[in-house]
């Protein structure tokens, strides 16, 4: 097998007739089915929960578009998951951020002056330790709930959980290299 070759074979949409109505919620709600979903349909039951908690996650956030693609950015680099990255990039873009603050986001460690805001600034630097350390101070805690409360700080902490898992299934099963 070559190194980047992909660990699981994808299923081709339209080949298996018993994922057709999965298929269809699949490409509805995603406007196709792209090689992460083609590779998750080998588990249907998995691929159906998966695409509920992530349209959750990036469909029904609290979050400010913003922030929650900067966080997806950040987790995708810090995995090392181009795919990832790259399937953002556009929806970052979409949701008004800059490509300069998009590019900050491959800066590890980042830059004193990245041109994120402050509320930016402090999901990102979650983002980092939930990525790298799991564990999360509470001095870090404290500040990132003085600008995220309730349902806000719940939806940024899984929304960096989830890309995590994201990533990490990426990476593990070469999808999109």
């Amino acid at each position: 097998m070559h190194p980047t070759a992909p660990r699981l074979a994808p299923i081709a949409p339209g080949t298996r007739p018993e994922l057709a109505d999965q298929e269809v919620r699949i490409a509805a709600a995603r406007g196709r089915i792209s090689g992460l979903y083609q590779v998750l349909l080998n588990s249907p039951p998995i691929a159906h929960g998966w695409e509920q908690m992530l349209s959750a996650v990036r469909n029904h956030s609290s979050l400010s578009a913003a922030v929650r693609e900067l966080v997806i950015l950040r987790v995708a680099v810090l995995n090392r998951a181009p795919y990832e990255f790259d399937a953002h990039v556009p929806h970052a873009l979409a949701a008004g951020v800059s490509q300069a603050a998009i590019d900050a986001t491959r800066v590890v460690p980042p830059a004193a002056d990245s041109p994120w805001s402050d509320a930016e600034r402090v999901a990102l630097e979650l983002a980092d330790t939930m990525t790298r350390d799991i564990e999360v101070p509470d001095a870090l805690f404290a500040r990132v709930e003085a600008v995220f409360q309730g349902q806000q700080l719940l939806d940024l902490v899984a929304t960096v959980a989830a890309y995590n898992m994201v990533s990490r299934l990426l990476v593990a099963l070469r999808v999109g290299h």
